[in-house]
């Protein structure tokens, strides 16, 4: 079973010489205090360090779209007479804005739905009335705890294949900027900092997912999946190796202290043991010499049962 907080360290004071601490979290002793800071560093180091599958975890949302009729004046960047505005007004800044009249990349700035009219980033290239307008939302909020993707993991599931991206900033400005209203019939991503950001404007919902790495490493005792991103009380546990962190805890006390003749050996026991903890935690993958059953496009895994062609 995992060691709580008070435990890992305990032993690490222990390993140290030092007497143990009857409790770390509202300890105002300075080396408590130091222990305590140095380990939660240490964690949130540790989620950077490996992609543990104790933080992976999948994401799923479901594109957004509204479409109201508008009217547009040109060379005017506001849209009048608006059907509606639900929808809109909470973070109007993450809709984009096409239909007749409305050119590429013209993303939604505010909402007025008093006065049924909103402001786009750009102005109309002609006037209309009754014009339908689609609002799609482009930007999506990150899960809370998330720290990075995982690779390859991000799918519409709605259209059972693999999102492209992330794109670069110059590809993803060149597929804004080009005369492609919708760069092709794959959406393509980008995350900018907490949000993850779509390509085509969506005009229908797809159910769109990811993996993703969670900042989440500290769990809360009796409980079975991380919660919080550093060790607040006593009993807490976490998702890493106990005697990883351990080791990794004596060593940043000797550099913090300047026990310059513990850190080579602090150092070799870390590395060891860091290599084979992400070593034990990812496993190997299955080699094979042999070919797969069935094409990679057309097989027994992807045929059908009956109704093959209807």
């Amino acid at each position: 079973m995992a060691q709580t907080l008070l435990q890992l360290v305990n032993a690490a004071e222990r390993e140290l010489g030092f007497t143990a601490s009857t409790t770390v979290i509202d300890n105002t002793d300075e080396q408590a205090v130091q222990f305590l800071n140095l380990l939660n560093g240490l964690g949130v180091d540790m989620v950077r360090e490996h992609d543990w599958q104790g933080l992976q975890t999948e994401y799923l949302f479901s594109t957004v779209f509204f479409e109201y009729t508008g009217t547009t004046t040109v060379d005017s960047t506001t849209l009048s007479a608006l059907s509606s505005t639900t929808g809109l007004t909470t973070n109007p800044t993450r809709f984009t804005v096409t239909g007749t009249g409305i050119r590429s990349d013209s993303n939604l700035v505010s909402v007025n739905a008093g006065a049924a009219t909103a402001v786009i980033g750009r102005e109309a290239s002609s006037t209309g009335t009754g014009r339908t307008l689609t609002f799609s939302q482009v930007k999506y909020a990150m899960p809370s705890d998330y720290d990075r993707l995982i690779d390859r993991t991000d799918w519409d599931k709605s259209q059972n294949w693999e999102i492209i991206g992330p794109e670069t900033p110059q590809q993803w400005q060149w597929l804004k900027s080009s005369n492609l209203s919708t760069g092709g019939p794959r959406t393509r991503f980008r995350v900018y900092g907490d949000l993850f950001v779509v390509f085509p404007p969506p005009t229908s919902e797809r159910d769109m997912r990811f993996e993703y790495i969670s900042d989440f490493w500290s769990i809360v005792t009796a409980a079975t999946v991380p919660t919080k991103s550093s060790l607040t009380v006593d009993t807490d546990i976490n998702i890493f190796p106990d005697r990883l962190l351990v080791t990794g805890l004596k060593l940043r006390y000797a550099e913090a202290n300047g026990l310059d003749w513990l850190i080579p050996s602090l150092t070799k026991q870390w590395m060891r043991q860091l290599d084979f903890s992400k070593a034990a935690d990812a496993g190997n993958a299955t080699l094979s010499m042999g070919g797969r059953y069935g094409s990679a496009l057309m097989g027994w895994a992807n045929v059908p049962d009956s109704g093959y062609g209807s």
